[in-house]
């Protein structure tokens, strides 16, 4: 039995809504209709210390799946509100009009919303004052803490029950400060990538059922302005593909089998990126090209990814003072501290991952003898049968990488920093007098700092263990397989009946794992090569940061992101930080302070 390749064809679920960047008023004819009492005035809490009037325990949607995370906590500086003591201790508050925190008012300060769900993690609400968001209140902001559930219960329950707490926030626009008309998310790793869901879905239909079974409020936008993202794993419907285009070159020890199942997946990446036509600055289409030198590795989307890789280089080059001190800055680096969001529960077991899209198996021609069949935009080799020997265990663990360079200890110049990186083979070119470098290939650069930490099937592992499998599940906490493109390469394999029926599966509303990963990937809304396109409100504005070096996902997922949204005309400020890893990556400064300078800047447009 060999592995036979076919065209897989996608059903999506049509929507037309509203379109284009930044957020369209909520029709005036359109009617709020809810159970839901507004948030109580006469029941605020204050903390003298950073002088904020704060509630927790606000129920956000009529029928909450569950009720441990489905509430939400606001937190809001004492200048925006005039408050009179209860004899409970309480507050009674209204609106100050002209109460001011760093130029902004009760009715212009912004709202931010943090997404901190590692792994696509439950996040459970807040239910005191945390002070960790006098940061934000401090800078004039409004703190809006949401409690969502996680990946067991599938998705899109996250993004779901977050769109309903937005609703909600938007429900009481005319008593609690703050402008809806300026909402932020921001988040890291699965975080970041249900923070670019909701930058991306804003008002999607696909949603509507899911919004309703909650009972969230109908008749409001649940769009948000802006969206930071740090280090985002998603774009699922190719993220395992493009891991193996990316880092596949670093794995040593795979057998002929998976090997070119590897090869095959690199293959169908560098298809579906010819099929997205992204472009750049230029509005020059970005395509892959077969090359002699590894799989697809030419052409101009491989040239720009190239440049994307040099400039993190020269920006740390040139933010850099030498001597410089580094700490182990190569194999991938390790999950950041979220430390500005208030404590809740994580699931114990959170890793981080992502994915979801519509499929794009195809090819025609030849590639290297080997047998291929006819399809659309390309070439792929026909696989051989996989049996159970080759199934891997991925479990969830991330950045347990081995070979490539360690950086450790001090600098004195930047050319001793070249040539550590140098150390294994020479991959830098350095000119000291312009302090600019240049790099051989994506390749050298991945086998020195990017290596593979992931099995093959990097987001829909073949025992199904990865956390994704979980998010794309029954919502049972069980893993399922997902991913379409795996499915048809695996199909005459041991493996072909499990994906096969795996992705027949329905959730409890009907809807098929297709569109559920659909619901799941930003580029579905954002690029015309799928059906979803312009079929949300997408945020205007959109700040992406990863560290170059992490192997949790593959570099293309955030380049193409930050691409998309570029092409589709939102204000995008993307940046890879070199010597990072999966982290609250920043080039200067801290994560926080550049975040709350970023939406101020935002808010100034």
């Amino acid at each position: 039995m060999r592995l036979k390749k076919r065209i897989l064809s996608v059903l999506v679920i049509g929507a037309v809504l509203l379109s284009g960047c930044g957020i369209s008023k909520t029709n005036e004819e359109t009617k709020i209709e809810t159970q839901l009492d507004k948030i109580d005035m006469t029941q605020w809490q204050y903390n003298e210390e950073n002088d904020v009037y704060w509630q927790s325990g606000i129920v956000y949607c009529e029928n909450p799946a569950d009720e441990t995370y489905e509430n939400l906590g606001i937190y809001v500086p004492g200048a925006y509100m005039t408050g009179t003591e209860n004899d409970d201790g309480t507050y009674t508050c209204e609106i100050n009009t002209s109460g001011t925190v760093e130029g902004y008012t009760a009715e212009t300060a912004p709202i931010v919303i943090p997404v901190d769900t590692p792994g696509y993690a439950a996040m459970s609400a807040p239910t005191g004052y945390a002070d960790s968001t006098s940061s934000y209140t401090d800078a004039g902001f409004i703190y809006v803490y949401a409690g969502c559930r996680g990946r067991e219960a599938g998705a899109p329950a996250g993004v779901t029950d977050l769109k309903a707490a937005i609703r909600y926030i938007r429900y009481n626009d005319e008593i609690v400060p703050g402008s809806t008309d300026r909402i932020f998310s921001f988040g890291m790793s699965g975080g970041g990538a249900q923070s670019a869901l909701l930058g991306a879905t804003g008002d999607s239909e696909l949603y509507t059922p899911y919004l309703e079974a909650i009972g969230a409020v109908s008749g409001v936008s649940d769009a948000v302005a802006g969206s930071m993202c740090w280090c985002p794993i998603t774009n699922l419907d190719y993220a395992s593909e493009a891991y193996e285009w990316n880092l596949g070159v670093t794995r040593t020890d795979l057998t002929e089998e998976m090997q070119e199942l590897s090869d095959a997946m690199a293959e169908q990446f560098a298809l579906y990126v010819n099929e997205l036509g992204l472009t750049d600055e230029n509005g020059n289409t970005l395509q892959l090209v077969a090359s002699e030198d590894g799989i697809y590795q030419a052409g101009s989307y491989y040239d720009y990814l190239k440049t994307v890789i040099e400039e993190s280089l020269n920006n740390f080059l040139a933010d850099t003072t030498f001597p410089y001190s580094a700490a182990s800055s190569g194999k991938g680096g390790n999950l950041g501290d979220f430390g500005d969001m208030p404590d809740g529960d994580i699931d114990e077991n959170a890793d981080f991952g992502g994915r979801g899209g519509k499929e794009n198996l195809q090819t025609d021609g030849e590639l290297d003898g080997k047998e291929i069949i006819e399809g659309k935009g390309g070439t792929r080799g026909e696989l051989p049968e996989l049996d159970d020997a080759d199934s891997l265990d991925d479990g969830i663990e991330r950045n347990e990488t081995s070979g490539g360079i360690s950086l450790s200890g001090t600098y004195e110049t930047a050319q001793d920093y070249i040539d550590a990186l140098n150390e294994e083979t020479t991959w830098v070119t350095y000119d000291s007098e312009t302090n600019t470098a240049t790099i051989t290939s994506i390749a050298d650069f991945v086998s020195a700092l990017k290596i593979a930490s992931k099995d093959l099937g990097a987001f829909d592992a073949l025992d199904e263990s990865q956390g994704e499998n979980i998010l794309f599940g029954d919502g049972d906490g069980e893993g399922d397989h997902f991913d379409a493109v795996m499915a048809q390469l695996l199909e005459d394999s041991d493996y072909g009946a499990e994906f096969a029926e795996d992705l027949e599966r329905t959730d409890a509303l009907g809807t098929s794992v297709a569109d559920r990963i659909n619901m799941y990937t930003p580029l579905y809304y954002l690029s015309d090569y799928y059906d979803g396109y312009q079929t949300s409100n997408v945020a205007s504005f959109w700040r992406i940061r990863t560290g170059i070096n992490q192997s949790d996902t593959a570099l293309t997922t955030e380049v193409n992101l930050a691409l998309a949204l570029e092409n589709y005309g939102a204000d995008v400020d993307f940046e890879t930080v070199w010597g990072q890893g999966h982290v609250e990556a920043e080039r200067t400064g801290d994560s926080t302070t550049n975040f709350i300078d970023w939406v101020t800047e935002c808010c100034q447009k």
